[in-house]
């Protein structure tokens, strides 16, 4: 994606995921408009960083497409559907998202980012990898070679990709980890926290363990 990098940005969402955003973008420099979220009671995230809470997503319909990129702040753990649905519907008015990347994160010259991909500190993806639109990479992910990630999945924190590894849409695979070489993992997969997947998982399955075991479809 060719990002028009002058633009300012507003981030949707006010919890965690958008705390770690926000400082990402402030580390490049990155003028922030403000956040929307309608929770009061999550405002306080950002307060530390001056950013001012714009209310609730309709906010941002005050911009024009041309005026501002979007920065998607909603954090997935099991459930990435509100994810999804934040960026779908402001595809759907036309509204582009912006690319953020950690400046600590190294990122192999041929690597193809889809539109909304974030890329989180000391992330490694290395040559040949493809990840697409609205994708996390989290903390300290590595992604090896001529990996393919689908669009709307979440990597999280220290999880660690072999060579040609394929995950599907709307897929999480938790927290440490583990992908061996040429593994499939299917669309809509949740994959537990320091799971080792040594086989393919199908899609709509949930799986964990060492080695991971598909516990339900």
């Amino acid at each position: 994606m060719k990002e028009i990098k002058h633009k300012p940005v507003i981030i949707i969402g006010g919890g965690g995921h958008a705390k770690v955003l926000a400082d990402c973008l402030m580390l490049n420099n990155k003028e922030i408009i403000g956040f929307t979220d309608p929770d009061p009671s999550s405002r306080d995230n950002l307060a530390t960083y001056n950013i001012n809470c714009l209310g609730s997503d309709e906010q941002i319909l005050k911009y024009l497409q041309d005026e501002v990129l979007l920065v998607n702040g909603i954090g997935g753990v099991e459930k990435l559907s509100p994810r999804e649905i934040i960026y779908t519907s402001f595809l759907a008015k036309e509204y582009a998202f912006a690319l953020v990347i950690h400046p600590s994160a190294i990122i192999a010259n041929d690597v193809l980012l889809k539109e909304g991909v974030q890329i989180m500190a000391g992330a490694v993806i290395q040559p040949g990898v493809v990840i697409g639109a609205n994708s996390i990479i989290n903390t300290n992910a590595s992604i090896d070679h001529d990996s393919f990630i689908g669009k709307n999945a979440h990597i999280a924190l220290g999880t660690v990709f072999s060579g040609s590894v394929k995950v599907g849409d709307n897929t999480f695979i938790g927290a440490g980890s583990t992908v061996l070489q040429g593994i499939q993992i299917g669309k809509n997969v949740m994959i537990g926290a320091a799971s080792l997947v040594n086989s393919n998982i199908p899609d709509y399955a949930k799986a964990y363990g060492v080695t991971a075991k598909v516990v339900k479809t």
